[in-house]
Parts: structure tokens; C-alpha cells; sequence
């Protein structure tokens, strides 16, 4: 991991450091909201005379903030206290369907619309007092409806003009499903960042028995929109990278799209080696479950699939018998999102905590420095796999 003291902090800060973490996002504010204090403590004494830096140093950055619903359902956001000349960050889950209101008398789970909207009272109630208003949105709202094939909304351009019209100044996000929506909104800032790093070091750190070169060791591509994920870690780890294609039958529909018919595969031979298959999410995870099986039949050692969002919308069992079959070995993904106490528990998950690495982000924005060495990890990948080579007697 990219250290603080690695980076250049000597500018300024952009305003008072706030963090706002919506309802379903606290666990990570929590998280971030200690990295940066604990920092902050190291070597904040340097600016404690300086008054450009007032607030610079405190015991906690984050903003007491709540969405409290009437009984119809509807809905307010509160700030309890002052944001005026703020830079303020605002952390919000749009996948956690833990969270449940009431309605009527009903109990709804909240929906990402109902997050999105959350975000949106939110950003109403700062009022424009704010110096400056930066949305971390790990999963970025509707961005599986990037492009339009027919008749139909584009829901996550317009979701990025709005959030932009109300003021915000920069939107991060992980692992856009396609970044070309950033086109929706040219001239505000807005990232996109791929956890390549984090899925390294949780591989090497669970497995100590990795050869790492393109003799035992494969990037896989599930599909044609995930090719550019499995050609860098190629690259950065000097593998051999593969894909597959979805054959589907455009003769039908059905749930609003054509069904895949089969998985084709291009690239050389995957027989005795290792394979991490990258994308960006595991909804389902019939799709990742079936390039396993296609590589299992073409005599793959061990299968690694690793994706930004464990969504797994119909649970896990298709998983734990994957995993008992001996199709998968382990499944990779970050706590960008909620993730259920059953997926935590599963021996074949492995856990890529992103916390450290979304506060080094808020941390170095405030500064306004650049963030262009933490959004490329390739140096860092490099000497992770050195360290495991020396480590294991492979140098």
C-alpha cells in the first residue's frame, strides 16, 4: 500500500475535512474516519499555529448525518451540525439492502433508488454551505444502464447530470461498469478506480504456494466488457491473459435481454495452471460459474474469481457447491458494498478491505495533491510479488 508520508501534503487543504457516511455506508466512514484521524495525529502538530489549517487535526472528521422516513414512507435529510467552508465527503452504499423502513405499516428493503435518493436529501440539506462536495459512490448508481439498445432511459447519465447540478464537485467511484458515462458529465471531476492491488495482496496473502509467472499462472476475461481488467494484471504480473466470448440467441428476450447460449473461449492453454478470472461484479454468478466450468474442462489447476461487487442476488449455495465440487477454489471481492455475515463466514471468500485505500484518497483530495500514483498500483503490485517470491524461496 502507497504510505502517507510517500505523498506530497504540502498544499493546503481545500476547507475543514468532513465525512458523511449514509445510512448503510457507516462501517466503511467508520473505518476511513480512523485511518485519516490516526494520521492526522502523527504529524498534525506541524500545523496547529498555522490558521489555514484550523480543524485540521481533530478527533473525528465524520458529520452526524440521518435520513429519518415519516410513516407514508417519505423521507428528510438532517445535518446536525455546521458544514459552512466544509470539504466534505459523502460515502454512500446504493447495494446495501440490509437496511429496511416503514411503510404503512410494511417493512420495505431499501432499494439503490432509495440510497440514491438518501445521497440526494442529503447534498439538499447542506445547502450549498459547503465549500466543496465530493461523492464516493463505490457502486456506481444504475451503471448497468450505461448505453441504450432500444427505446429506454439512460439512467446513470442522468443520475451524474443531477448529482452535478446540485453542486457536487467530484464523483469517485470503483470499478465503472463502462467509464465512458463520465462523457454525461465532461467538465466535473469524476474517477473511476479498479482494486487490482487489494485482489494481489488477498491472493498471496491467503495462498503461499503461488508461482507467479506465465508457465502456472492465467488472467481470464469472463466476457468481451471485462478484457481490459484481465489485460493489465497480465501485463503488470507478465501472465499469459485469455477470454471469453457470450454466444447468446437473438431470437429471443428473455427478462428484457437475449439469453447466453454458450461461453466461447480464445487464448492459449489453460492445462495445469492457476486462473484468476476478473470482472466487475458477481450478480448471480452464473456466468463466472460457467467460464469455471469451461476452464475445468480444459484442465485448469485452480480457479480464482475476483470481482470489485459480490452482489450474489441469488445467495450462495450455487457457490458453496462450486467450491465442495472442487469447480472454484476461492472468490475475491472488496467491502465497497454490504456484504452478509454468511458470506464473511464462507471458507473460499477472501475479504479485499478497501478502507485504508479510500481514506489515502479523501486524505490527499482535501490536500488537493494529486491522486494519479494511488489510482495506478502497478509499482506496488510489483513489490508485493517481490516480497512473496522472496519470501517463499522463489528468487
Amino acid at each position: 500500500m502507497l504510505r502517507r508520508n510517500e505523498r506530497n501534503l504540502d498544499n493546503i487543504p481545500a476547507g475543514t475535512l468532513g465525512i458523511i457516511a449514509i445510512d448503510g455506508c457507516q462501517a466503511m466512514g467508520k473505518e476511513v474516519d480512523h485511518f485519516i484521524t490516526t494520521w492526522r495525529h502523527e504529524d498534525g502538530h506541524k500545523f496547529m499555529d498555522d490558521v489555514v489549517f484550523s480543524g485540521y487535526q481533530r478527533d473525528s472528521y465524520l458529520v452526524n448525518a440521518h435520513v429519518p422516513r415519516f410513516g407514508s414512507g417519505e423521507a428528510k435529510g438532517v445535518i446536525d451540525e455546521s458544514v459552512r467552508g466544509m470539504d466534505l465527503y459523502i460515502l454512500v452504499d446504493v447495494c446495501n439492502y440490509s437496511l429496511t423502513y416503514s411503510m404503512s405499516g410494511n417493512t420495505n428493503h431499501m432499494s439503490p433508488d432509495d440510497h440514491y435518493q438518501n445521497l440526494k436529501r442529503i447534498i439538499a440539506a447542506v445547502g450549498g454551505k459547503a465549500k466543496r462536495i465530493n461523492v464516493i459512490m463505490p457502486f456506481l448508481y444504475e451503471s448497468r444502464q450505461h448505453k441504450r439498445s432500444s427505446r429506454e432511459s439512460l439512467d446513470c447519465a442522468l443520475a451524474l447530470q443531477e448529482l452535478t447540478h446540485m453542486g457536487v464537485d467530484n464523483i469517485i467511484t470503483f470499478d465503472a461498469h463502462d467509464p465512458r458515462v463520465q462523457n454525461a458529465i465532461p467538465l466535473s471531476g469524476f474517477e473511476t478506480v479498479r482494486p487490482t492491488y487489494q485482489f494481489v495482496k488477498g491472493l498471496l496473502d491467503r495462498y503461499d504456494d503461488l508461482i507467479i509467472d506465465s508457465d502456472h499462472m492465467m488472467a481470464i476475461s469472463p466476457d468481451e466488457g471485462a478484457t481490459e481488467r484481465a489485460v493489465y494484471l497480465a501485463n503488470v504480473l507478465n501472465l499469459d491473459m485469455g477470454m471469453f466470448y457470450k454466444r447468446r440467441d437473438y431470437t429471443r428476450v428473455v427478462n428484457g435481454r437475449n439469453p447466453i447460449v454458450a461461453h466461447e473461449f480464445l487464448g492459449s492453454s489453460v492445462e495445469g495452471k492457476d486462473v484468476i478470472i476478473l470482472d466487475d461484479m458477481i450478480s448471480s454468478g452464473d456466468s463466472i460459474l460457467d467460464v469455471a466450468k469451461q476452464l475445468k474442462s480444459r484442465n485448469a489447476k485452480r480457479i480464482f474469481a475476483a470481482a470489485t461487487f459480490g452482489l450474489f442476488t441469488n445467495g450462495l449455495d450455487k457457490f458453496d457447491e462450486a467450491y465442495e465440487s472442487g469447480l472454484i477454489d476461492g472468490v475475491l471481492t472488496t467491502n465497497l458494498i454490504y456484504q452478509t455475515p454468511e458470506l464473511l463466514s464462507r471458507p473460499y471468500y477472501i475479504n479485499c478491505d478497501m478502507s485504508k485505500y479510500v481514506a489515502l484518497m479523501i486524505d490527499t483530495l482535501n490536500h488537493d495533491g494529486s491522486i494519479s500514483d494511488i489510482l495506478d498500483p502497478s509499482e506496488r503490485i510489483q513489490v508485493c510479488i517481490e516480497e512473496y517470491k522472496k519470501a517463499h524461496g522463489q528468487l
